[in-house]
């Protein structure tokens, strides 16, 4: 069984064939998917298709590009979103130096106060970081340092951040990438971690993997994940795809 621990099912490009999309899900081996929310309107249609489908999961907020949007009456919704029922985790939330919507400062602030909400409600947090590898790894170790946990999603860094890393204790999301030719860094770190420190994601509809690059993504496309992580670590495929089932279930705290 797998579990895809981040995908945007809330996003635009499932408008016309969503529910097609999710329902089919469990016959593909899909134990479990988290779709997260990325803005307000974002987190709540998450938690609406957390509260729909059955193996459907979420996570609440607020990604650095629209962290500007982050105060009082914000927080205090995303605070009450984070304790329904089958909300996982906060996030996305993180920095993004590539396209600095929001300023860097901005981006800091909120993602502390996100991960001390994280700590508030005894979630692990999903952490995006582009561009900006230092700086997160910075703002988690000074903020939570394992206290909560987490998810590094679409893991970006070195081997050695990957390391400091797993010595808090945090999971690293890898997703399409690691089928990619050009992704020689992010297969060491593959190489180099152990397993139970990996956990599947999609983040579809993007990130699509080899040998289906450029059309639209699901949770279905993570077996080619599963595929890639099993040949880097020379290891029987199926062992390779329980161990990541666990993996998932631990950081998440689920049992299915």
């Amino acid at each position: 069984m797998i579990i895809d621990t981040h995908a945007h099912y809330d996003d635009e490009s499932f408008n016309a064939d969503r529910d097609e999309v999710i329902s089919s899900l469990p016959a593909q081996n899909i134990a479990a998917a988290v779709t997260m929310g990325a803005d307000l309107p974002g987190c709540r249609d998450s938690v609406k298709l957390s509260q729909k489908y059955p193996f459907i999961y979420c996570g609440v907020g607020l990604h650095p590009d629209h962290v500007g949007k982050l105060n009082d009456a914000s927080a205090a919704e995303l605070y009450e979103l984070a304790k329904t029922s089958k909300c996982v985790c906060i996030g996305e939330i993180g920095l993004d130096y590539h396209w600095n919507i929001e300023p860097r400062e901005v981006q800091i602030s909120g993602f502390r106060e996100q991960i001390h909400m994280a700590q508030e409600l005894g979630l692990p947090f999903n952490v995006h970081s582009r561009n900006a590898a230092q700086d997160t790894f910075d703002v988690i170790k000074e903020e939570d340092h394992g206290r909560t946990g987490g998810i590094i999603h679409c893991f970006s860094g070195s081997r050695e951040m990957a390391r400091e890393y797993i010595k808090m204790g945090y999971y690293l999301g890898i997703g399409g990438a690691v089928t990619y030719k050009n992704s020689r860094t992010l297969k060491k770190v593959v190489e180099d971690t152990p397993l139970e420190y990996l956990v599947t994601e999609t983040d579809c509809p993007y990130m699509t993997p080899e040998p289906l690059r450029g059309k639209r993504n699901t949770s279905a496309n993570i077996r080619y994940v599963i595929d890639a992580i099993a040949r880097l670590k020379e290891m029987d495929r199926d062992r390779a795809e329980e161990i990541l089932f666990d993996n998932a279930l631990k950081v998440y705290r689920l049992k299915i």
